[in-house]
């Protein structure tokens, strides 16, 4: 072997992609039925305990993809590297700094003598003010011929019903709060199990156009046991003399001559950080790499409930792994004329805020701009054959992108796409269509197991899952043409 032919064969050992065929082939060649099938038995995994938005599972969820976009070679795309970070707003509450007690009488014990409901918390909050025994029957349900309203609690014997209007007319006059005594011992504590694991995780929902800080604390309303009531009581220089404070029952209206301060304090700084992960396959074409073929997926579900874990294997376990083939197949094809981002969003089962946020705030390399969105979800379920899209023929949206994918499915062993023209709004793509280019979506369709803890991934057709990544590589390869045809 001469020298030169040394150095040849030195520097193909040393950069084994340039032996490598690229293009559709080989892109079709990359998509494999056993990768799929172990991205999904680890994705929907019980370990991942359904990947809930937040959670600590969907953190991993996103560091899994992370690690396959880094090591096929995809630029980051997001904001924090391969993460779009986006805020949410979160009531949890931090347990340390709530409290309720008696100025110069007892302290109340969060849990056990007194309880808030679940989504009690917003922002921190502290009332303060005189106790008022306002009634103990369905008659008494009403603030007529009571004193003294401004400023003070009032307290309710519980009769189990509604408190809508009580808390709005006791909020109209100004009241510190309400009470609710419990009606008998130990309902509480049965009606309440749960309730404290909920508030320490909190509830979180996407940020209004106010700011954080502006949020406004809820009506106060707090759930008294009846020991807890004692305790009040027995504090009150109203008891009459010889009196247990146990067996009192002070007449509608009575003062109770005590100062109640309730405080509730949010965990944190009263929000919480969700990724979108973001993957950016740069085109060859110095123009045509500008434009960018956004594909996209959420891999959240709904998380663990009451014991079960909601796996989400099809919702949207498919899409995921589905996406994480697509990659596998650009790493195969090598760089199309166009770029393609792969985005995996959260919080679509809360309400499409990973997608909102991304197009609130679209993020791409300086001077790109997307021009098309294909999303994914629920593709790995029913009949092999069986494949929906939107916008159909029917649909006023109908677009070139969708007759790339009805000429291009048939290759795969779907004869005909069916009509989901009813989820089109009902999935991200209708977010991404916010930014005023075309959409669609690629589904399955729902069956028995949908928001199921039986979505488990030994039910899903994983082959069918890589018929599916393969139209939509082939699709992506439709698109390179010099104009895109919508």
């Amino acid at each position: 072997m001469t020298h030169s032919s040394r150095i040849a064969a030195l520097l193909l050992f040393a950069s084994p992609t340039l032996a490598l065929a690229q293009g559709l082939e080989p892109a079709l060649e990359a998509v494999k039925t056993e990768h799929v099938k172990s991205d999904i038995f680890f994705i929907a995994s019980d370990e991942m305990r359904g990947r809930d938005t937040p959670s600590d599972e969907i953190r991993i969820a996103a560091r899994y993809l992370r690690a396959r976009l880094m090591r096929l070679g995809f630029e980051e795309g997001g904001t924090n590297g391969y993460f779009h970070e986006y805020p949410l707003d979160s009531s949890a509450l931090d347990l340390a700094g709530t409290s309720a007690e008696v100025e110069g009488g007892p302290v109340l014990s969060f849990g056990s003598d007194y309880w808030i409901r679940s989504r009690s918390v917003r922002t921190d909050s502290e009332s303060s003010g005189g106790v008022i025994f306002a009634g103990s029957s369905d008659a008494d349900r009403d603030l007529d011929g009571l004193e003294g309203i401004a400023g003070s609690w009032l307290a309710f014997q519980d009769d189990g019903r509604s408190t809508g209007r009580l808390r709005r007319d006791a909020e109209r006059e100004e009241a510190a709060g309400l009470i609710l005594i419990e009606a008998e011992a130990g309902e509480y504590a049965v009606r309440f199990e749960g309730t404290m694991e909920s508030l320490v995780k909190g509830s979180v929902s996407y940020p209004s156009e106010r700011r954080r800080g502006e949020a406004s604390a809820p009506f106060p309303l707090i759930h008294l046991t009846r020991q807890a009531w004692a305790k009040l009581c027995g504090s009150s220089s109203a008891l009459p003399e010889g009196t247990s404070a146990d067996a009192w029952a002070p007449e509608r209206g009575t003062d109770l001559d005590l100062n109640l301060t309730e405080r509730r304090k949010t965990a944190g700084d009263g929000g919480v950080t969700m990724e979108n992960v973001c993957g950016f396959w740069r085109g060859s074409d110095p123009e045509l790499s500008k434009e960018v073929i956004i594909v996209s997926a959420h891999y959240d579900h709904v998380g663990a409930r009451d014991g079960e874990i909601w796996n989400g294997a099809d919702d949207n376990g498919s899409g995921t792994t589905g996406l994480l083939a697509v990659s596998e197949a650009l790493n195969a094809y090598g760089p199309m004329r166009r770029s393609i981002m792969l985005i995996w969003v959260s919080g679509e089962e809360k309400g499409l805020w990973g997608s909102r946020a991304w197009s609130d705030n679209p993020h791409l390399p300086e001077g790109c701009k997307p021009v098309a969105n294909l999303n994914i979800d629920m593709i790995g379920r029913n009949a092999p054959d069986y494949l929906l899209i939107t916008p159909s023929a029917k649909h006023e949206k109908y677009n070139g992108m969708v007759k790339l994918m009805e000429s291009f499915a048939k290759l795969e062993g779907f004869p005909e796409l069916g009509d989901a023209d009813e989820y089109y709004h009902r999935s991200d793509q209708a977010m991404f269509e916010r930014l005023g280019i075309p959409v669609a979506f690629l589904f399955s369709d729902i069956h028995e197991d949908y928001h199921q803890p039986t979505d488990t991934p030994d039910k899903i057709d994983c082959d069918k899952i890589r018929r599916v990544v393969r139209t939509v590589v082939r699709m992506l390869d439709g698109m390179q043409t010099d104009e895109l045809e919508f």
